[in-house]
């Protein structure tokens, strides 16, 4: 039998499975700033990490390329998830960004409650 999800102090609506940790790289340290800033301009983020250089081996037109990038840690919610996505696409010059959501299982109830306060 599934455990009822437990919900938030201070936010009676909100549950942890609703948050979201969206992932996203771009290029220049530039590129991850304009998005995290406009991510959280536009509360679709309550906060945006920006991480980097790291440095990625990939495949891309049959060729293993690599490069420096800026990873961008993106805490949201699932029901901003649609418009986190298109904003990033929007922002975005590679062809084919990263955006990888994972659901957050867990995390301090008073974090959480800011985190649903600021979206």
């Amino acid at each position: 039998m599934a455990r009822p999800k437990p919900l938030i102090h201070g936010d009676e609506n909100a549950q942890m499975s609703d948050f979201l940790q969206v992932t996203t790289t771009a290029g220049s340290r530039e590129e991850a700033d304009r998005i995290a800033h406009a991510l959280v301009e536009r509360r679709l983020a309550a906060c945006v990490q920006v991480v980097g250089p790291v440095h990625s081996v990939y495949r891309w037109g049959g060729q293993v390329e690599q490069g420096d990038e800026w990873v961008c840690v993106v805490k949201t919610s699932g029901a901003q998830y649609a418009a986190v996505e298109a904003a990033i696409l929007e922002m975005h010059s590679y062809q084919c960004p990263e955006i990888i959501a994972t659901p957050i299982a867990g995390g301090s109830a008073a974090y959480l409650a800011w985190l649903s306060r600021q979206l």
